[in-house]
Order: structure tokens, then sequence, then C-alpha cells
């Protein structure tokens, strides 16, 4: 029998999806669909939660309620039957493609070794591009947290956001923001905290992908 090919060498070339799934299931969705055999990939941070009696190190998903699949849409059977998956980010009714620069720059971020965190996603700031380094080429936005400066990333079609840690000589102004950011609207779910319009987006977004 012959071996099995890897995701990776199935996929090389194939567009990022986002998979919106239950709440903390995300490591749980990755591990099924990594074992189905597709390419995922679950960007983790470190936190630190502290309790009266103790104190634990915790990794925790950079983006809640989201995995990002890697193709494999000719199995999408395989992928929206796995338990704790809600659906597929759309747009106009069909699956959504990431901007692989997108994807490049979260990668590049959780595999540097930065300190890497959440961020508000934001809609405008000061566009810069990394000039050299381990993140040379990557835009966005750069802010000020006291006496620290950080990169954030954003995955637009989400709304969502992270920032790594960066020196500010690393990096030159843009003149705008890139043109690779673009105005669309993507069927992206509400708010968690809002359950009963988060359930009515969900109803919304299955009778469309059925």
């Amino acid at each position: 029998m012959a071996a099995p090919i890897a995701p990776s060498v199935l996929y090389a070339d194939s567009p990022w999806y986002a998979l919106y799934t239950r709440h903390q299931h995300e490591k749980a969705v990755n591990q099924i669909l990594t074992n189905k055999g597709f390419e995922t990939l679950l960007p983790l941070y470190q936190a630190t939660r502290r309790w009266k009696d103790r104190t634990k190190l915790l990794f925790l998903p950079l983006f809640p309620c989201y995995v990002f699949l890697n193709g494999g849409l000719e199995r999408r059977l395989d992928i929206m039957t796995t338990p704790g998956i809600h659906a597929l980010v759309s747009n106009a009714g069909q699956p959504a493609a990431i901007p692989p620069e997108e994807i490049d720059a979260i990668r590049r971020a959780i595999k540097g070794g930065a300190h890497v965190e959440p961020h508000p996603f934001l809609k405008t700031g000061e566009w810069v591009r990394v000039k050299y380094g381990p993140f040379e080429g990557t835009q966005g936005i750069l802010v000020r947290k006291k006496s620290l400066y950080r990169l954030v990333l954003s995955v637009e079609m989400l709304g969502k956001a992270a920032a790594v840690e960066i020196d500010v000589t690393q990096v030159e102004r843009l003149n705008g923001q890139p043109s690779c950011r673009h105005s669309r609207h993507y069927a992206v779910p509400p708010p968690i905290a809002d359950r009963k319009v988060a359930d009515a987006w969900l109803d919304a977004t299955r009778s469309i992908q059925n």
C-alpha cells in the first residue's frame, strides 16, 4: 500500500478558508480535521490565568471560534459533519477565501517566537511594512502600548486581529492602506455574547449553504 500523501502536499496551492466553531471547540475541531487528512491552522497564544490558590499557563485560540482550513472543499460533507463546526465563512453563498498574505503573516507571527496576542480589529491607523527580520514584507497597523510597539495583523473578512511585538526601527510607513484591503460583506457571525442573534445568524447561514 502506498504511503498516504501529506495534507501540505495535497493542498499546497489551495486557498485558505475559515470555519466557525462552537465556543471552546476549536482544538477538538482542529484535531478531528487533522485526523481526517485536512490541513488546518489553529493559531494559539500563551495567556496566564490567576486564581486565588494557583496560577496556570494556558494556550488559547488567537481567533476564538475559528479554525482555518487549506483547500479540501471537494470533501465538504466530511468537513461540515465534523462535531463542533457551525459554518463555513462565506460571501454571497460561496466559500470566502482568505488572502494568502493574511495567513502568511499569522503563521510567521506564531513561528517567530515573538509575543503575540488578540487585538481589537482596526479599520484605520498608520500602515507600515516590515523592512527586515523574520517578518520582512509583512504589512499591518503600527500601535503603541506604553513603551512597546505592536504590529496589528488583520483577518479582514472575520473582523478579527492579532498583535505581535516588533522593533519600531524595522518598519517603514506606507502611503495609505495596502491595495489588497477591500470592503466586502461576508457571512461572519455576530458577537458570541449575543446568543439569540448568533443563533439567528447560524440559521440564516445554514439555509444559504444548503
